[in-house]
């Protein structure tokens, strides 16, 4: 370190305060970034690794991006997951004594990013703290480039806590987690959340005054008398959470945080709760194959108009109500929307002309916004009035409330429309930010400067008729000033007052004492209206600052009616309905669709279903039927109309009645989680036990081939007894769609579980589904039928159907048998001689082939063997 030059020990020691960031050292007009850094970065952004002396025997790593164009590269690696930590000089080079002092003034992280060429525009980018001990876990969360902040806890158990999290951040989906040392050392925890999520993940120390210390930031953030005013009084490890993620918004902003100003407390018992696998398998926000939008159920509903709609799009997808009550008023104004169709073209123009409110506000809360900025904020504010207006019209009361609530925000909209320019350049240190007229001072200024230039015009055309030289001009550029320039040819006619300035190849420059003098004052001018104008600048985007609240106040209730606007027009689109929500229990869905596999299938050729369920005597429906048949997207339109219909959308069918459902629970498809070492039936299994453990009488239960992923009859074995569970001791709304039809036979015993099965049509070997859900059962799975048509080779089908007929001809499974107690129990060879019996008896010898003969005859002299020596 001694042996360093004083730049590389400035280097180094910032670098050691921010060691988990790559540093972008401001050199000139570069960020340079030496040693490792320079290698990541120099990898990572596919640009030049050079080398730069550092006092020591060996240069050091070297690269480094032109500080205009810095946010781009900073982006790319937030986006690859890096932390950026951005130092720049903080003293006047002029005024230094020796190096020039330079600082961290900002560090730029995946969680608290807010350029919105990076981010998704109806996505919200969350910062997360999760705190947790045995007792219990907090989660507090914010958006930094919305202002958007919420918190939340659970009390009970380690395992109970860890549920809760990986749910919640399942909704919230970050990207980036900061947690407690307790938290993070379980590395099975956090093994998952990186699988599943994969943020990125910073860790703090654990609290040891746990309260008395936390209080103060929150308070101060939020400017309350006390943690009573936020709601949070008795929310201790919404405490924790919440004071770490204000610290550290505090340590990388460096900055105030003025636009996060209204903290949310929820109880994720206010809304239908969906774990992190339901929300997977109803693809609400990505595809399960190729994580994308489109072909997400989000995809087809939202018809936002701003970036603003779209994320609380989002949110309410994420958190469906349970309060019929709020419910209603939502799909009120939905349909008011819907009824009166040129109404919501009216305030659907409005809002095509509004730019993102919210994250304008962040960026002139934090000092980031131009000129650009500030015009996008009148243009959104002009289109107030109208919306106003359109909206105090109506006769929906929530709709004429929320028109009331509007802040025109009319103040806001003069400052800028009278002090900044309509076409601003991107630099705010560049000039031509403010309106003639705004400033006294600042128009002196620039009369002078422009009367100066008009005296070099006069004073070019007086030098070219006193010289005689035609070509002679006047020049300027930023080393050499002002100059007159004169070509080679006429180097002799210039006069003696001429001063040389400068030689270049073809010509000779000079000056004299006249136009020296007017220089200074048009230099000096221009650089004082520069001056000027930014400190303007600064005071108006201050004072615009101010009414931060009033602007993210207005921007909700913008977003609020650009989603149920996007509702009416979906269900007008697509043929949706009200739905009618009740406490009863039941679900009533007549030709209800898949949102989603509708919109993608051709002609309208989508076939609807109806279904119902209840609490009594079709509380479980038992679905049977082939492959390809439609059982899964059967099941899932049910869910996926329940969730829009809590959410206060119209929904995909002709009648429904939706029964409020607490929790949505959803056991499709099979996964392996390699990454934790857990097979398929693994992964299965631990879907079913959290769907046992969590769920209610007024859940939704969507059960897809539970036990396929081990042996036939263990397979079978757990999924009657967990169909059995759920009827007697849930007692939860049920689908399960399966294979084992021997679990059809469970009607005759329970009377609140039904058969339903999906119906085809067979032509000789091949078949056609009719995609139609009845009541019945079927005892055939067409699996061959299948192959068939997936185009396996024709000697492996046939083959397939030999061994079929011998297998269906060699065992029968009576589910409705009870289990052998001990005062029933068969003695071990008297059930092992049934069962050899029932061997013989069910062989069909017609259909054997030599091999299948020698098999058989080997399996019986073994079981023959057996029962001698029993």
């Amino acid at each position: 370190m001694n042996n360093l030059t004083p730049m590389m020990k400035q280097y180094m020691s910032l670098k050691y305060k921010y060691k988990d960031s790559i540093l972008f050292f401001r050199l000139g007009d570069f960020y340079e970034m030496f040693f490792d850094d320079a290698l990541i970065a120099s990898k990572e952004l596919e640009i030049t690794l050079t080398k730069r002396d550092c006092g020591m025997e060996k240069k050091a790593p070297m690269c480094g991006v032109p500080h205009h164009v810095a946010d781009t590269y900073i982006a790319r690696l937030v986006e690859k997951g890096y932390k950026v930590a951005i130092c720049e000089q903080v003293e006047d080079p002029a005024l230094a004594k020796g190096i020039v002092k330079r600082d961290v003034i900002k560090v730029v992280t995946p969680g608290t990013i807010t350029d919105s060429n990076v981010l998704d525009e109806k996505t919200n980018n969350y910062l997360v703290s999760v705190y947790m001990d045995k007792f219990g876990c907090g989660i507090s969360y914010a958006d930094n480039s919305t202002g958007e902040i919420y918190t939340t806890e659970f009390l009970g158990g380690e395992f109970e806590s860890f549920n809760f999290i990986i749910n919640e951040l399942g909704k919230i989906s970050p990207s980036e987690i900061i947690c407690n040392e307790g938290f993070s050392k379980n590395k099975k925890y956090i093994n998952i959340i990186k699988n599943k999520i994969n943020p990125y993940f910073t860790v703090y120390k654990d609290i040891c005054d746990k309260q008395t210390i936390c209080e103060k930031g929150i308070i101060d953030l939020f400017q309350v008398p006390s943690l009573k005013d936020l709601n949070i009084d008795d929310k201790l490890y919404s405490i924790l959470s919440l004071n770490k993620l204000i610290d550290y918004l505090y340590d990388t902003e460096k900055t105030s945080l003025d636009h996060i100003n209204n903290l949310v407390y929820y109880n994720s018992k206010d809304y239908m709760v969906m774990d992190i696998n339901t929300r997977t398998n109803l693809e609400i926000h990505e595809t399960i194959m190729s994580k994308e939008r489109k072909g997400a159920l989000v995809h087809v509903i939202d018809k936002t108009s701003t970036s603003m709609g779209g994320r609380l799009l989002k949110t309410w997808l994420d958190q469906p109500l349970v309060d019929i009550y709020e419910i209603d008023k939502r799909l009120d104004m939905v349909e008011y929307f819907y009824d009166n169709i040129i109404f919501a073209d009216q305030v659907n123009e409005q809002l095509k002309k509004i730019y993102d409110i919210e994250r304008l506000s962040s960026k002139i809360s934090n000092g980031n916004c131009n000129g650009r900025d500030l015009i996008s904020l009148k243009n959104s504010i002009s289109v107030l009035p109208n919306i106003k207006s359109l909206l105090d019209t109506t006769n929906n009361q929530e709709l004429t409330k929320i028109g009331n609530n509007i802040d025109p925000l009319s103040d806001i909209f003069s400052l800028i429309d009278i002090a900044i320019e309509e076409n601003p350049p991107i630099s705010i240190k560049e000039g031509r930010l403010i309106k003639k007229g705004y400033n006294k001072e600042l128009d002196e200024i620039r009369i002078a400067s422009i009367e100066g230039k008009e005296w070099l015009a006069s004073l070019e055309a007086k030098e070219r008729e006193s010289t005689g030289i035609k070509n002679l001009k006047v020049g300027y550029n930023k080393v050499a000033g002002y100059f007159f320039e004169v070509t080679k040819a006429n180097t002799s006619l210039v006069p003696n007052y001429f001063i040389r300035k400068q030689t270049l190849t073809n010509s000779e420059r000079y000056y004299t004492d006249e136009l020296k003098s007017m220089e200074s004052k048009i230099l000096g001018a221009e650089e004082r209206a520069l001056e000027l104008e930014y400190e303007i600048f600064q005071v108006i985007r201050n004072n615009v600052k101010k009414e931060i609240k009033r602007i993210q106040y207005t921007g909700k209730l913008i977003s609020i009616i650009d989603v149920l606007l996007s509702f009416s027009k979906v269900a007008l689109q697509n043929n949706y309905i009200r739905p009618i929500l009740n406490n009863n229990g039941y679900i009533r869905i007549k030709e209800g669709r898949h949102p989603v596999v509708e919109r993608s299938i051709e002609n309208d050729l989508f076939v609807p279903n109806d279904t119902y369920l209840d609490q009594d005597d079709s509380m479980i429906q038992i679905i049977t039927g082939p492959n390809m048949a439609g059982k899964s997207t059967y099941m899932r339109q049910v869910a996926i109309i329940t969730l829009l219909a809590q959410v206060g959308s119209f929904v995909p069918a002709k009648h429904a009645e939706i029964g409020i459902v607490d929790r949505i629970f959803t056991r499709i498809g099979a996964s392996d989680n390699l990454y934790q070492g857990e097979s398929t039936f693994m992964v299965e299994m631990n879907e079913v036990a959290n769907i046992i453990r969590d769920a209610t009488s007024n859940s939704l239960i969507i059960l897809d081939e539970v036990g396929r992923g081990t042996s036939t009859y263990d397979g079978l074995s757990i999924a009657w007894a967990v169909v059995e569970h759920i009827a007697t001791n849930i007692r939860a709304k049920t689908l399960f769609a399966t294979h084992y039809h021997e679990l059809t036979q469970l009607t005759d015993k329970y009377k609140q579980i039904k058969n339903m099965t999906i119906t085809a049509k067979e032509d000789g070997d091949d078949i056609v589904f009719l995609r139609k859900i009845v009541e019945g059962s079927t005892n055939k799975s067409y699996g061959i039928q299948v192959a068939r048509l997936a185009g396996i080779n024709n000697k492996i089908i046939n083959r397939a159907h030999e061994i079929l007929s011998i297998i269906e001809g060699s065992h029968e499974i009576n589910i409705n048998k009870e289990a052998m107690t001990d005062s029933t129990q068969l003695s071990l060879s008297d059930y092992k001689k049934d069962n050899f019996i029932n061997k013989i008896i069910n062989i069909d010898i017609d259909r054997l082939t030599p091999i299948d003969s020698l098999t058989i005859l080997n399996n019986l002299i073994q079981d023959a063997i057996d029962l001698k020596e029993n």
